[in-house]
């Protein structure tokens, strides 16, 4: 499970009476950088340094965990940015460099080994990621699959982390020079910030534009709606309706509620924004909002981390392969 600021690998290894037994090896001090990220790398050296990390990153996994490359059957890499049939052969043709031809080699986006750490492995149903950015992302049992938003936040991430945050700073600003009501979102995100003036919010804003670190202001966010400001609750019920409405899109181009609506299937929620942590509970109004119009939505919490999916993707992609090749010969 791959990300630009964090890497974890799991190690599914088969014993004696079918058993599956799993080895974790987390990374979190390497960082592989999105290898289709045109603004911080260029052309074909962009794409060097993504495989040269990728290929680091491996052999550090399988030395912790007393692997070698010969001895792996199956790899599934679920990684960030993977949106078309070409990213993913890309990444393919990298790892068919790392490892030895008879291993099987499978490359996901990572929204897919987050409905499988729900699914356990299966891909039915519908995955909503709210974290950082946001992502819905559905499948079908006979293989059909849809997504909706997740093209970052100049395109519209809204409902994510990121999301959520830019309009309060957006508000602030609004407020300063009348354009908007007063909020308590000004207070509240200044202190917190150590800045005394809302004009100095274009300099902390501008410094460093990252997407994690203006999401990570939402807790404020929902701190001033619990409190009652209407400007900070606003913001949450539109980040509801179109976290919803991501879901509700996937769910109708794939016919996951059959033909009357009210079939049941399941839907994996993962991310912080939907965290239950709060008063102000997002993630129980989304799915509030979405069992109005499907009611046999089943929503689920993954017990495992998203790692746990693409290990399981792997085995039964592995699985599935040896079968068709059983039936061939």
């Amino acid at each position: 499970m791959l990300n630009s600021t964090r890497s974890s690998f799991l190690r599914l290894q088969q014993e004696p009476q079918f058993r599956l037994s799993c080895t974790r090896v987390d990374l979190h001090f390497l960082q592989i950088e999105h290898p289709f990220d045109g603004e911080k790398y260029g052309g074909c050296c962009g794409e060097t340094a993504a495989r040269e990390t990728l290929e680091r990153v491996m052999a550090e996994a399988l030395l912790r965990s007393g692997s070698t490359r010969s001895a792996v059957l199956a790899v599934c890499l679920a990684v960030s940015g993977v949106n078309h049939p070409t990213d993913e052969y890309r990444i393919l043709s990298w790892l068919r460099q790392i490892f030895p031809s008879h291993v099987r080699l499978f490359v996901q986006n990572d929204s897919v080994a987050a409905l499988a750490s729900g699914t356990m492995g299966k891909l039915h149903g519908c995955v909503l990621i709210a974290g950082t950015g946001t992502i819905a992302y559905g499948y079908t049992e006979d293989g059909r699959k849809a997504r909706a938003a997740g093209a970052g936040p100049v395109l519209g991430d809204w409902g994510s982390g990121y999301g959520i945050a830019a309009q309060a700073l957006t508000a602030i600003v609004r407020a300063h020079d009348g354009r908007g009501p007063h909020t308590a979102l000004t207070n509240c995100i200044l202190h917190a910030l150590d800045l005394s003036s809302p004009d100095e919010l274009i300099g902390w804003t501008y410094e460093d534009p990252s997407w994690a670190r203006i999401a990570a202001l939402v807790p404020y966010v929902v701190s001033c709606a619990e409190a009652g400001d209407q400007v900070a609750n606003r913001i949450l019920l539109d980040a509801v309706q179109e976290l919803a409405s991501s879901v509700k899109a996937v769910v109708r181009r794939l016919g996951l509620c059959g033909e009357d609506g009210t079939d049941h299937f399941p839907l994996v929620m993962v991310g912080g924004v939907l965290e239950a942590n709060k008063r102000w509970d997002i993630g129980k109004e989304v799915i509030n909002c979405i069992s109005k119009d499907f009611p046999g939505a089943v929503p689920i919490h993954p017990k495992v981390e998203p790692a746990v999916g693409a290990a399981l993707l792997a085995w039964n992609f592995l699985i599935r392969q040896s079968r068709k090749d059983a039936i061939r010969s």
